[in-house]
């Protein structure tokens, strides 16, 4: 079977130093070539890129010029930030990119995460993913919990389990791996979960499963 093209990435820089010098490797099976961008990013618009990873100190500064520079396109990004506070991760998440917390993960890991983006996944590292859930706790501790909770109730056993995994940073491949279910099985049910949930897509439910929408700046 013939396999996928490699992809190529735009890394736009926003400062600091870029922890991953040495990637991709030659044989990294995701990953062809990195293509350098610097702020205010205005080459991405004539770059064939795959995937964006925006590395940068503060999401909240950096991530607004990017969606501008990427206006008229429809390109996936990844961010790599060492910022890993609820309010950062869910503003990034919201806006359907992946998060990688530096120091947190590693180059495997990276291009695993572009592949993710690519495919329409939000890829989150473990101290991503657990900023998101404390966001859910803060909002359970404040009284917000009964309406999640409820919204929960809303999704059978099986949907339960599926979000669950969703909300770690799981892929419907890699759910249905774990549940001992087909893929199309797991897109089902995700069909069904955004319905239940009022979702627009795997970000919103996994953003509603965890109470962490009332986080987000209106």
């Amino acid at each position: 079977m013939r396999s996928s093209p490699r992809l190529l990435v735009a890394l736009a820089s926003a400062g600091g130093t870029w922890p991953h010098d040495d990637w991709p490797a030659p044989d990294d099976p995701y990953v062809s070539r990195v293509l350098r961008v610097s702020p205010p990013y205005r080459g991405l618009r004539e770059t064939a890129a795959d995937v964006v990873v925006l590395h940068c100190e503060d999401p909240a500064a950096s991530f607004p010029g990017l969606l501008e520079a990427l206006r008229a396109r429809s390109v996936p990004v990844l961010v790599v930030s060492p910022r890993q506070d609820t309010e950062a991760v869910v503003e990034a998440f919201r806006e359907g990119a992946g998060y990688l917390v530096e120091g947190d993960h590693c180059e495997q890991m990276l291009s695993s995460a572009v592949m993710a983006a690519k495919v329409g996944h939000t890829y989150l590292s473990p101290s991503a993913c657990a900023a998101l859930r404390e966001g859910a706790r803060r909002m359970s501790a404040a009284g917000d919990g009964g309406a999640t909770g409820r919204l929960r109730g809303l999704l059978s056993p099986r949907e339960k389990q599926i979000m669950e995994l969703l909300s770690t940073g799981l892929c419907a491949q890699e759910i249905g791996l774990r549940l001992r279910l087909s893929e199309k099985t797991v897109r089902n049910n995700l069909s069904n979960i955004y319905a239940k949930l009022d979702a627009r897509g795997g970000t919103d439910a996994v953003l509603r499963w965890l109470g962490a929408t009332s986080v987000l700046r209106t």
